[in-house]
């Protein structure tokens, strides 16, 4: 059962509790279970009314959504700040935003708890990364398609598509299963990238 729109929306500002709910929301998620996440737990660990809850939240449904566009929110501001930190250097940009993500990911409780559910724990919570993780692919090339055209490089929309497409997809599989450190990786995928692209054909490998 997908509970997730087919494009993230944008966040309702709500009240002042708002935000507190969301929060514990996720760490209850990742220290108890999706299960043990109810309307009346999270307004006695916010120390809210349980209907001030439902008017902040709504369903539980909804509430799985504002976490995850909570979180995905968080990744992309990481990638932006790494893009933002260098603008004359892809390479560099690449590299930051890549660990940025993956260091991320590595202290992420709502992550954590979806990906390391075992089979039949969770489960309404799994398609939030799977059945809808086109919603995340898409917010991302859209970001980094606006981020890498601002560089100038000799490549058509749709060749710089299947770079980009390639490079999210790589990330987002080291999230769900890290074969390496975030800087080592990270390392890795900017020298990939720096060969495809042709920005240097030999930039330094950091993490050797």
């Amino acid at each position: 059962m997908a509970i997730m729109s087919a494009a993230l929306p944008a966040a309702p500002e709500g009240g002042q509790h708002r935000q507190p709910i969301i929060t514990a929301a996720i760490e209850l998620t990742a220290r108890s279970g999706w299960q043990a996440v109810t309307m009346a737990r999270l307004a006695e660990v916010v120390g809210v009314s349980r209907q001030t809850v439902y008017n902040e939240i709504g369903s539980k449904a909804a509430l799985a959504e504002a976490m995850v566009t909570h979180e995905l929110a968080r990744f992309l501001s990481v990638v932006a700040a790494a893009f933002d930190r260098h603008e004359d250097d892809l390479v560099e940009a690449i590299y930051d935003a890549v660990r940025a993500v993956l260091e991320l990911a590595d202290d992420n409780t709502l992550l954590r708890a979806i990906a390391s559910a075992t089979h039949g724990t969770a489960s309404e919570l799994l398609p939030l990364l799977t059945t809808e993780a086109g919603t995340l692919l898409t917010q991302a090339k859209v970001m980094l398609t606006a981020r890498v055209t601002a560089y100038d490089l000799p490549f058509t929309p749709e060749q710089l598509g299947v770079v980009i497409d390639i490079v999210v997809r790589t990330v987002l599989s080291h999230v769900m299963q890290p074969s390496d450190t975030p800087a080592r990786t990270a390392d890795s995928l900017a020298w990939v990238a720096a060969r495809v692209l042709g920005v240097d054909a030999t930039p330094p490998l950091r993490h050797r």
